[in-house]
C-alpha cells in the first residue's frame, strides 16, 4: 500500500539534497508518494507567507513530512520557521544520532551518540523577550515543565530500551539554575527509577561538553533540555565530520518531521556540490519511524557502503562528485 509523505524541498541548497534523496528512496521501491509542500524563502516569494496554511494541512493529513533547511527572512515575524513548526505540533522530542562513518574529517572512530533533546521548552523558545525602552536591558523568560521534562526523559529511556543501548545520562545545570533545570533533574530522576536495567548518569552540561571531547565513547544517551541540546548535538556532530552527516527527528504525539539539520548554505547552492548524506539519513530515521527498520538498515548500509569506495563523494567528504553522482552511487547499492 502506498503512503504519502509532505515533503519541503527547502531554500539554498535544499532542493539539490531533496531530489539527491527522494531518487534514493525511489531506488528502494518503497511504495511511498510525495505531497510537495512550501515553506521558507520558496513560500514567502510565491505565496507571501512563510509557513503557509496549506502546508501546515498537508503535514497534518500525513503525519510524516521529510524537510530540507530552511532560510528565514531578518526581520519577517518569525523567530524560526523551525521552531514554529516545532511548536505549532508539538513536536517535543528532537532526536539526533551521531554515529562514525568512514572516510570522513573526523578525529575519532566507533562513535554511536544519540542525543534526545526536548523540543518545546526552556530559553530557546524565545518566550518572554524584552528590550528596555532605552536598549540597554533584555530580558527573557526560561520556562520548564514537569510534563515538558517527564515526556522527554521517558522518550528517552524508551529509545535506550527499543534499541538495547545501556545508558542513559542526564544534562543539567542544576547547581546554579536550580528551579528550571533542578525541575529537570528530579523528573528524570524520578522518570530514571521505572527503568533499572537501564544505566542513569547526570552530568552537569559544561562538563559534559569537556567530556564529550576526551571521551566520547563514555556516552550512550544523552538527553538535555532545549538549549543545551541544541549545542550538546551539534559538538557531537563535529565528532563524527560535522553537520553534513547530521539528521534530526521532530517526534510529536500525532506528527513527525525529519530532516537534516544544517543549514541552507546559500553560497554553494545551485554548483551540486551539497553533501545529501545529513537528509539522506534523516529519511533513514523515518523510515525507522514508519516501522520499516529493515528498510532503514539497507539505507544505512547503502550510504556506508558507497563512503567506504569513496564513489562520487561531495568534496566536503574528500570527493570531487556531485550530489546527484553521490546520490546515484547509493541507489545503485540499497538492492544489493
Amino acid at each position: 500500500m502506498t503512503q504519502t509523505i509532505a515533503v519541503i524541498r527547502g531554500d539554498g541548497i535544499g532542493p539539490e539534497i531533496m531530489d539527491a534523496t527522494l531518487h534514493v528512496l525511489d531506488a528502494m521501491q518503497l511504495g511511498i508518494s510525495y505531497e510537495f509542500v512550501e515553506a521558507g524563502l520558496a513560500a514567502y516569494e510565491a505565496q507571501g507567507e512563510l509557513l503557509p496554511a496549506a502546508t501546515l494541512a498537508s503535514i497534518a493529513k500525513h503525519r510524516i513530512a521529510l524537510k530540507s533547511p530552511l532560510s528565514t527572512p531578518i526581520g519577517e515575524g518569525f523567530s524560526s520557521i523551525n521552531v514554529s513548526l516545532r511548536r505549532h505540533f508539538d513536536l517535543y522530542a528532537n532526536v539526533r544520532p551521531a554515529i562514525s562513518f568512514p572516510n570522513t574529517k573526523s578525529r575519532y572512530q566507533d562513535i554511536d551518540i544519540l542525543t534526545v533533546r526536548e523540543n518545546t521548552e526552556g530559553a530557546y523558545i524565545g518566550e518572554g523577550q524584552h528590550l528596555s525602552a532605552d536598549g540597554e536591558t533584555a530580558t527573557l523568560t526560561q520556562k520548564i515543565t514537569r510534563k515538558g521534562s517527564e515526556r522527554i526523559v521517558r522518550y528517552a529511556f524508551e529509545a535506550a530500551k527499543a534499541a538495547g543501548r545501556k545508558k542513559v545520562t542526564v544534562v543539567h545545570k542544576a547547581n546554579i539554575l536550580k528551579t528550571t533545570s533542578g525541575l529537570f533533574l528530579r523528573v528524570a530522576r524520578e522518570v530514571a527509577s521505572r527503568y533499572p536495567e537501564i544505566g542513569f548518569n547526570e552530568m552537569i552540561v559544561d562538563n559534559c561538553c569537556m567530556q564529550l571531547v576526551m571521551r566520547p565513547e563514555q556516552f550512550d544517551v544523552i538527553v538535555t533540555t532545549n538549549l543545551f541540546g541544541d549545542i550538546i548535538s551539534d559538538l557531537c556532530a563535529g565528532l563524527v565530520g560535522g553537520l553534513g552527516l547530521a539528521p534530526g527527528a521532530n517526534i510529536g504525539a500525532e506528527v513527525a518531521i525529519f530532516e537534516a539539520v544544517h543549514g541552507s548554505a546559500p553560497d554553494i547552492a545551485g554548483r551540486g556540490i551539497a553533501n545529501p548524506t545529513a537528509l539522506l539519513l534523516g529519511a533513514g530515521q523515518m523510515l525507522s519511524h514508519m516501522g520499516r527498520e529493515d528498510d532503514a538498515r539497507r539505507l544505512r548500509r547503502a550510504i556506508v557502503a558507497t563512503m567506504e569506495a569513496r564513489d562520487g563523494t561531495t568534496p566536503d567528504l574528500g570527493g570531487n562528485g556531485t550530489t546527484q553522482g553521490f546520490a546515484a552511487a547509493i541507489a545503485a547499492r540499497v538492492n544489493g
